[in-house]
């Protein structure tokens, strides 16, 4: 016969008590220790197998000669060699760019034709970059892993004990890891990556001015966006903001 306390741990309760669940490892730099860089390197090799098999390389050599030029001198300026990094322009008209673990850049064409110049190149490149430094992809990675034992844990609870609600405390405890630790959370990522990106342009010799000038056209190439509380990367208008109190303070370094 089940204990008698479970018949007080009510979907209310277990709901506040999850909710004070310490998640150390979901929003903070100890997510990245669940991972460890070797491991990341391999996830990485992988999805960039995963990416060149399914959309070619451009053979416009004006795309991929800009986006390597670009990336070596953000490169350089971050304190690495060029020549130990994979650098992809990939004939896609998607918009976008990504730095994978193990020294992957890669720029899709529908994101080149966004940016004007190489400056506004850099502004996205330089972010990738930012990622990689700042060891993004591995907290990331471990943020996952840490939420998906905490759901089984609690899941386990559930089946084994006298609980009403099982599956709507888990459904509702999903959407609260989801819209309360981890889309802030790499929102947060975004914008420290930003702050990398827009010092690595500058020491590279790139007017990090140019970094508001893209984020305005890709608002205007990327209409219709979710809003930012359901949304990974934060809203173009939020960025350019953040962006625009970053400026001075690089300026003064």
């Amino acid at each position: 016969m089940p204990c008698s306390c479970h018949s007080s741990l009510t979907r209310r309760t277990f709901l506040t008590g999850a909710a004070a669940v310490p998640l150390a490892t979901a929003g903070c730099d100890q997510a990245a220790v669940l991972v460890s860089e070797a491991e990341a390197e391999a996830m990485g090799e992988r999805a960039w197998q995963q990416i060149t098999s399914d959309v070619p390389a451009t053979q416009d050599a004006a795309f991929s000669d800009t986006v390597s030029e670009v990336s070596s001198r953000l490169i350089r300026a971050a304190g690495g060699s060029p020549g130990e990094w994979q650098v992809v322009g990939f004939d896609s008209d998607r918009i976008n760019a990504f730095a994978l673990p193990g020294q992957r850049i890669g720029v899709f064409r529908g994101l080149y034709d966004v940016a004007q110049n190489r400056a506004q190149l850099a502004a996205v490149i330089g972010h990738e970059i930012g990622h990689l430094d700042a060891d993004h992809a591995r907290e990331r990675m471990g943020n996952a892993r840490a939420q998906n034992w905490l759901q089984r844990i609690i899941a386990f609870v559930l089946q084994t004990s006298d609980v009403e609600f099982g599956r709507e405390i888990m459904a509702a405890l999903g959407l609260g890891l989801e819209y309360g630790i981890t889309l802030p959370y790499s929102r947060n990522q975004e914008l420290e990556a930003d702050a990398l990106g827009l010092r690595l342009m500058a020491q590279a010799g790139y007017d990090p001015q140019a970094a508001i000038t893209f984020w305005q056209r890709m608002d205007s190439a990327q209409p219709g966006r979710p809003p930012e509380m359901i949304a990974t990367h934060p809203a173009p208008e939020s960025r350019i903001r953040e962006i625009r109190d970053m400026l001075p303070d690089l300026q003064k370094t």
